[in-house]
């Protein structure tokens, strides 16, 4: 081609849009999304593509409380309600670190351990050698992150597979966990001491957890209206001011309608406060810095997040780290919720229930996609099933069985997912 025809204008092809056309059907695109009806279509979208989010767990959920609630009543009471609140909290948040170590891809079988372990340390340092409780928490916490520290280096070094490294790991922590708590095999903590109030008794204040539960729809509109003006700014589909207002409404008015049911009873327990406010700091680090993408990138293709600039072996370190240090915390929420510290702590269905949580919310365990907020839904869910078979006085056999069941729902589920994700990527 020669000078003279590049330089050339090019005729338009007969029938081709013009510029202006286009920019009214952007509008056009715009505009149709941005109502109800838009909202509803992109919620549709996404479940066709795959992208179930929470709505297979909390349909599962409303499941599991319609039967219970019909076989005896008094499972949704309120002051119940309170009590599986409070027990969800000390295994929540072992699953919250467990969340981070599915993200990327790799598994920790030994935070029951590890919280036992962690448990066994702060009765040791606070009851038997009077260190300051605080100082006995921050350390089992930061012993915690030593083992998740060496977990990693395990893996970055010498590439030792997480599987093998943590199962070491269940069995040499259980080990140190049996040498701290000695021949008597239990330490029992000051009743009435504060951190033992907080595990059982410790509740919010009925007006401060009424003004915590505007937070969330305050901060979702406040999020959406910032994203909607960019997204208009940059001439994208964006929602419409009402869609916004109304799910900020409804979210507020759902949350609100929990405090004021639990209140009729004992109240919101400052335990659960503790796990929500760790889950919400984690989600907003997943989905808001820029450690929460490489977590997603590491776990989607680790080869292609290195080629990309990441720091693999870094992000593999903060993600044992996190898991191991929320164990240990994990771990002394629960000697206070039962008051001692035992050879018992750490060991049984603690390692299931935090693996099952984790997964049952949503994680998928192919790495590359998950939220906090799994860790929150998961361990309800298993919560309630035990809740639930307790007050019909059936065998905890059971409890196992249909725990198993429902997470292997979950595991298909994120398997019918993730196929029908790719299929329509490639569609």
């Amino acid at each position: 081609m020669s000078k003279e025809m590049q330089g050339a204008p090019q005729p338009e092809p007969q029938g081709g849009p013009k510029p202006s056309t286009l920019l009214d059907r952007s509008d056009v695109r715009v505009k149709h999304a941005s109502g109800v009806s838009g909202t509803v279509s992109a919620f549709v979208e996404r479940v066709r593509s795959g992208d179930l989010g929470s709505l297979p767990v909390i349909a599962g959920l409303v499941i599991i409380w319609t039967v219970f609630t019909s076989l005896n009543p008094v499972f949704l009471s309120a002051n119940n309600l309170v009590n599986l609140l409070f027990d969800c909290s000390t295994v929540g948040v072992i699953s919250l670190g467990i969340v981070c170590v599915l993200m990327v891809g790799q598994i920790d079988l030994s935070v029951g351990s590890m919280s036992g372990f962690a448990s066994a340390l702060v009765g040791m340092l606070w009851v038997n050698h009077g260190w300051p409780v605080l100082l006995a928490i921050v350390a089992a916490v930061v012993v915690g992150a030593v083992v998740g520290a060496i977990y990693a280096l395990l893996l970055n070094r010498l590439g030792m597979p997480s599987f093998v490294a943590t199962l070491a790991g269940l069995l040499a922590i259980l080990g140190m966990q049996l040498y701290v708590l000695g021949a008597t095999g239990s330490i029992n903590l000051p009743y009435g001491s504060t951190m033992v109030n907080l595990g059982q008794l410790i509740i919010i204040p009925a007006v401060v957890s009424y003004l915590i539960a505007l937070v969330p729809g305050v901060v979702m509109l406040v999020i959406g209206l910032r994203t909607r003006e960019r997204r208009r700014a940059s001439n994208l589909s964006a929602p419409s001011v009402g869609s916004l207002l109304s799910r900020a409404v409804a979210i507020t008015v759902l949350l609100e309608g929990v405090v004021a049911y639990l209140n009729q009873g004992r109240g919101v327990p400052l335990m659960f406060g503790v796990f929500l406010g760790l889950a919400v700091a984690m989600d907003y680090a997943l989905k808001r810095t820029r450690w929460g993408r490489s977590m997603n990138a590491v776990g989607g293709n680790h080869e292609a997040a290195r080629r990309a600039g990441i720091n693999v072996g870094a992000i593999y370190t903060s993600a044992f780290v996190l898991c191991a240090s929320l164990a240990a915390l994990g771990g002394v929420l629960t000697a206070a919720r039962l008051a001692s510290a035992s050879q018992q702590a750490g060991t049984g269905d603690v390692n299931l229930n935090a693996i099952a949580a984790a997964v049952i919310g949503g994680t998928s365990l192919f790495g590359g996609r998950g939220s906090a907020y799994s860790a929150v839904l998961g361990i309800i869910v298993i919560q309630s099933i035990a809740s639930g078979l307790t007050l019909l006085n059936l065998s905890s056999s059971l409890r196992f069985m249909i725990t198993g069941a429902v997470l292997a729902i979950a595991v298909i589920v994120d398997s019918l997912a993730r196929q029908s994700r790719v299929s329509h990527g490639r569609a």
